[in-house]
């Protein structure tokens, strides 16, 4: 549980389940793909979030593949990553 924008995005990239104690979020998509559950501060919502969460069964590369560094230092070296 957070209501950090940051730690919601971190959660999604190590594939942990986040409740986000806030009414929106700026990583609307990692809600979309049902891995943040919006609760904002309402104490029901947030024990409903708790008790029901289920993991979704996919896990989409909605922030690219983890390989941008590798890219960009072939772009400017011109060639292959030694």
């Amino acid at each position: 549980m957070t209501d950090s924008g940051g730690m919601q995005k971190e959660a999604y990239w190590l594939k942990v389940p986040c409740i986000t104690l806030r009414d929106e979020t700026e990583w609307v998509e990692t809600v979309e793909n049902g891995w943040n559950i919006l609760t904002g501060a309402n104490h029901a919502k947030i024990i409903k979030a708790a008790s029901t969460f289920k993991i979704p069964l996919k896990h989409p590369m909605l922030y690219g593949n983890g390989k941008a560094a590798e890219k960009i230092i072939t772009t400017i070296s011109g060639g292959e990553v030694q």
